[in-house]
């Protein structure tokens, strides 16, 4: 089973309503009480933090999540049942003085947005809210992001390039599917196509709506077809592990057409923001220093991420073989790092209000408008960043 990017941020209303229909079994068996025999290092959050930190995220646990389970690598508690764990927040190897709560999502939380988690159980602190889902339900369940774990998301569109040689960018798709009649499949209620569509980019004859997250079709298809897919992980499972493909796939990001979302965003709700703030002071630099540390040797973090994957047996499936290119691929296409400036974790100004204009329109559109009098700005804030930094 692979991953489903639909389901990972880039959902609108079908998935939001799909999600009803299912029972969610997220949440804590307990909160766990802060350990008294760690003594605290440099970095105290006992006095303005929850003595729990709960960060719930958008899907199984996989190496795109590296800077959180870098935090509680070395000393965890599992529960496969509400598909969590738990462990002593550290901070450059130091105890922080409370803990953290890593919560699956996806399958976990009955595929529902983590947006409609949050507002759903109050004990979950922060979450991964992408900027499309944060503008798209802004006036139903607000969320502001304080800090961007991936600079550039991975949702890309892949191709067979035996059949496609001429095929380098998105540009370049349209045209060539029209010519060989075959149609670029993706998962249906994707807003980046709504986008696409109206750049001139993408249209109805070339587009199909069926990806189901499984390899079946793009297979059946013998190269003739595009699909959507994540650019960390599809191109290593179809060319080492879908056996009736087996050979290379080539990309182009969906970032790079224009749609430039902060994918998988910590965020928190609008009206637990000012309550948070003491505490986002000092967590979120110790969120940018796991990330940092991560990347630099996620070996550690990698193997509980390949741990809890197996011991929550959502039915899908991550190899170490997958964890090591998507660290390897992330930091070669620049989806996580500095960005444009020197400093990691932060929001680009100019560019959130570009994708604010462009995606305020798309959804207008499709009928579910951001909140009324919203800007940019609402969504989003670089305050408890640390400026110095940076990978």
């Amino acid at each position: 089973m692979q991953r489903s990017t639909l389901l990972r941020g880039t959902a609108v209303t079908g998935a939001v309503a799909i999600a009803l229909t299912l029972s969610s079994c997220a949440g804590s068996a307990a909160e766990t009480a802060p350990s008294a025999d760690l003594k605290i290092g440099s970095v105290d959050l006992s006095a303005d933090c929850p003595s729990t930190v709960v960060i719930q995220t958008d899907w199984n646990p996989e190496a795109e999540h590296g800077h959180l389970y870098e935090m509680i690598k070395d000393d965890y508690t599992v529960d496969a049942n509400t598909k969590s764990v738990t462990g002593p927040l550290m901070s450059d190897g130091e105890y922080t003085g409370v803990n953290l709560e890593i919560r699956a999502g996806g399958p976990a939380i009955g595929f529902q947005t983590v947006s409609a988690q949050m507002y759903q159980d109050d004990k979950i602190t922060l979450g991964y809210v992408s900027t499309d889902e944060a503008i798209q339900l802004s006036s139903t369940t607000p969320t502001k992001a304080v800090f961007a774990p991936l600079d550039i998301s991975p949702t890309m569109v892949m191709w067979d390039p035996a059949t496609y040689p001429d095929v380098q960018k998105i540009q370049d798709i349209k045209p060539a599917l029209e010519k060989n009649k075959g149609v670029w499949r993706y998962f249906d209620g994707s807003a980046y196509i709504e986008y696409l569509k109206s750049a001139g980019l993408a249209s109805s004859d070339v587009l199909d709506g069926s990806y189901d997250g499984t390899p079946s079709n793009f297979v059946a298809a013998g190269g003739k077809d595009m699909q959507q897919g994540f650019a960390s992980a599809e191109p290593y499972v179809y060319q080492n592990e879908v056996s009736a493909w087996g050979k290379p796939v080539k990309f182009a990001l969906i970032h790079d057409a224009g749609w430039q979302t902060y994918q998988s965003s910590v965020s928190v709700k609008a009206d637990k923001f000012d309550e948070l703030s003491p505490c986002l002071s000092k967590l979120v630099p110790v969120l940018q220093k796991a990330g940092v540390a991560y990347y630099k040797d996620p070996k550690a973090a990698n193997d509980l991420i390949l741990k809890l994957v197996d011991e929550y047996a959502t039915g899908w499936t991550y190899t170490q073989g997958v964890a090591d290119y998507s660290v390897k691929t992330q930091k070669e296409l620049g989806l996580v790092g500095d960005g444009p400036d020197s400093t990691y974790g932060n929001f680009d100004d100019s560019r959130f209000a570009d994708f604010f204009t462009k995606a305020s329109k798309v959804y207008t559109d499709l009928g579910t408008p951001p909140a009324s009098g919203y800007t940019a700005s609402d969504l989003y804030t670089n305050q408890f960043i640390d400026k110095s930094i940076s990978f």
